[in-house]
């Protein structure tokens, strides 16, 4: 029999982190959409800016727990 395969710990990280990746390049594009349309007005801009910001510290965070720390 065919057992399920079970993401570990670290892979769940790198999953999550494409996701994250992505997520953020998709409210870069609709950021620059917005500003170049002119439509988009100052307080939804700012309100993408800030979700975009907090992805990538929650990007920055993983990447930090994935990158094993040297000791040199």
């Amino acid at each position: 029999m065919n057992a399920p395969t079970e993401l570990k710990g670290d892979d769940v990280r790198r999953v999550t982190l494409e996701v994250l990746r992505r997520r953020h390049r998709d409210l870069d594009e609709a950021i620059s959409a917005l500003q170049e349309s002119g439509r988009g007005d100052a307080l939804a801009i700012g309100r993408l800016k800030k979700e975009k910001l907090a992805l990538k510290d929650e990007i920055a965070r993983l990447e930090d727990q994935l990158t094993p720390d040297i000791i040199a």
